[in-house]
């Protein structure tokens, strides 16, 4: 297996939980600056302070962020169907159709 293409994977990655996921990871664990980072992975500073912020809320809220969440495994660029229940059958008026 090419190791650069492997790289590549985690240091630019294409799908939105994944580039949220290692932007943060660089900053919380690579201790990177958080302008650095933007830059990198193609944010506004702002929206990455927002970001971090946010899971640092979740983490003290014992919450799991949405990069492990079941429903963000599937590539949110594709259509999901959804099997969506008939409407629930109404009782009939007992009064006469005008």
């Amino acid at each position: 297996m090419d190791g650069s293409l492997v790289g590549r994977f985690f240091l630019e990655p294409q799908q939105t939980f994944q580039r949220q996921y290692e932007a943060l990871r660089a900053i919380f664990v690579d201790h990177e600056p958080i302008d650095r980072v933007a830059v990198r992975f193609g944010y506004k500073p702002s929206t990455l302070k927002s970001m971090a912020s946010r899971l640092r809320a979740d983490c003290r809220r014992g919450v799991t962020p949405p990069f492990f969440s079941p429903t963000a495994v599937a590539d949110p660029s594709v259509p999901v169907s959804v099997k969506s229940q008939p409407p629930p059958k109404r009782p009939m008026s007992r009064t006469a159709a005008s």
